[in-house]
């Protein structure tokens, strides 16, 4: 039989609160809009455009991925 020495949760008592779960949608929200922002303005830019800035078309998701939510 197993013995539990320390239980914690993710985020505390308080994470399942109506307050809480808002405001955590309201930032994945905000995340996948600038996700969608920077997708449309790298899709905008010509092949030329993107090779100065030394990006290809296959990249553009990842790039915009990055922007929104950081690397993990």
């Amino acid at each position: 039989m197993a013995a539990v020495d320390n239980m914690t949760t993710r985020k505390g008592a308080l994470a399942f609160s109506p307050r809480a779960v808002f405001d955590e949608l309201k930032g994945k929200i905000a995340r996948y809009r600038l996700y969608r922002q920077t997708m449309n303005e790298l899709s905008t830019l010509s092949g030329r455009e993107l090779a100065d800035l030394g990006l290809s078309r296959s990249m553009l998701r990842s790039v915009a991925y990055e922007a929104a939510y950081g690397t993990e």
